[in-house]
């Protein structure tokens, strides 16, 4: 995130994406902003100014995650979403909290990677036109040193190709290459547990276990491509990587658990799933505080990642958390349901609101989609009534009905290159009408 990037701008770049929820942009963009503030802290002070953690209270749909995940990719920070309920109590068969910190390291290492990879690109694409030159022009015999002519000869055949392959004269032409597997042995240990191996030991297993490859047969350019990675890969210091990456996280790192009411809830004493909910909060609790978590990239301290919790609280409230665990989420913000006017907003403000999206994808097909004001305000007033007289799941509810009013359009699409549709409000209602009108919206529920 550029310096000089404020609250009011960061909110600012939000609103071009999000429609409402101004509550909740301001508490993110001031926790974003702490957090360039607390770098420009003496070292001593710097280590006790820990992130003011957010719970975002409200319904499904209305834009908890996207704030977060918009949010992310905003700042370059690294970032996963986890759902609360899918982790465990140590002891119990699932995946321990502490896995969550080794996903975000995992996602900070693709950030790195894609930053260094930039300062190698010149010369791994060097390295690739003499893989791709050794294997369109083999060299069968080794330079004879006292044949000065035949070595020659051989340069000038060498400098051909390369003028040819420099020229994309050969990028249909057929080659042999080997490729690493994807499913390497410690990614399919990985599988099998091995996430809760010390990291000591994952390095291990890398050191010693080879990479899987396999011959394939591709064009230049799918070579190229395959050949790129492959090279970077090899020019990228992993020790500068794992450095990094460990940085990001702990300074950087953005963890957005969501689904966080249903690991709390009022006790009533009975044990069973109470007590596993209670042990889950229990096990979160030191990795908010602030704790190391071994990871095969280093040991990573989470006290300064920023945790965003989020749920609907429809049966609970952050009340029901374990005071501890309240303690370290000191912002809570509430977002607001949506209204007839926000559906509309969605479907206009957003730059790659929905009826944008089908647009463009109908023009791959020689169609031109128009949708007018009034068909929009009857999309968006379908939606609302629809969410109120049945399930409430908030923006998501246009996906469904836009789905419905486009379908018959686009199975039809092929057939309809050069032609231009006109999507009003009539076109809408004829479209949704049989449904709404026998108030069977079960197809609506996601």
């Amino acid at each position: 995130m550029p310096a000089e990037m404020t609250p009011r701008q960061i909110v600012a770049e939000l609103d071009r994406h999000i429609v409402g929820q101004d509550a909740a942009k301001k508490a993110v963009a001031v926790a974003i902003r702490n957090r360039w503030r607390r770098q420009q802290l003496p070292a001593d002070l710097r280590k006790d100014v820990t992130p003011k953690n957010i719970i975002l209270i409200g319904p499904t749909g209305v834009g908890k995650t996207e704030i977060a995940r918009r949010l992310a990719a905003l700042v370059g920070a690294p970032f996963i979403k986890v759902e609360a309920t899918k982790y465990t109590e140590v002891g119990y068969v699932g995946r321990d909290v502490e896995s969550m910190v080794r996903d975000l390291t995992e996602a900070a290492v693709v950030l790195v990677k894609q930053t260094l990879r930039k300062t190698v690109e010149k010369e791994a694409a060097e390295r690739v036109t003499e893989r791709l030159l050794d294997l369109l022009l083999p060299r069968t015999n080794t330079w004879d040193p006292e044949n000065v002519e035949e070595n020659e000869r051989r340069q000038r055949s060498r400098d051909k190709m390369k003028a040819r392959l420099d020229a994309g004269e050969l990028e249909d032409k057929t080659l042999e290459v080997s490729v690493e597997q994807k499913g390497s042995p410690v990614q399919m240990l990985s599988g099998l547990g091995m996430e809760q191996m010390e990291s000591e030991i994952q390095s291990m297993f890398e050191r010693f276990m080879p990479k899987a490859t396999q011959k394939r047969q591709m064009t230049v350019k799918e070579a190229r491509r395959v050949l790129i990675e492959q090279e970077a890969e090899a020019l990228i210091d992993k020790s500068v990587v794992n450095e990094k990456a460990v940085e990001l996280v702990e300074n950087h790192g953005i963890l957005f658990i969501d689904e966080i009411d249903k690991v709390c809830g009022p006790t009533s004493g009975h044990g069973g799933a109470e007590v596993s909910r209670q042990g889950v909060q229990r096990d979160l609790l030191p990795i908010v505080e602030g704790t190391t978590v071994n990871t095969r990239y280093g040991p990573v301290r989470t006290d300064h990642v920023l945790f965003i919790a989020a749920g609907a609280f429809h049966t609970s409230k952050p009340a029901d958390l374990m005071p501890e665990l309240q303690g370290r989420f000191p912002i809570r913000v509430e977002l607001t349901d949506l209204k007839r006017e926000d559906f509309l907003r969605i479907l206009i403000e957003p730059a790659h609101a929905l009826p944008r999206q089908y647009a463009e994808l109908l023009a791959t097909e020689g169609l031109k989609l128009e949708f007018t004001a009034d068909g929009l305000e009857a999309i968006a007033e379908i939606a609302f009534e629809v969410n109120r007289t049945t399930q409430n799941i908030g923006a998501r509810r246009l996906h469904t009905i836009l789905e419905r009013v486009c379908e018959e359009v686009s199975f039809h699409a092929p057939d309809m290159n050069g032609h231009r549709l006109t999507i009003d409000g009539a076109y809408v209602r004829q479209r949704l009408g049989e449904i709404l009108q026998r108030e069977d919206l079960s197809r609506f529920i996601l």
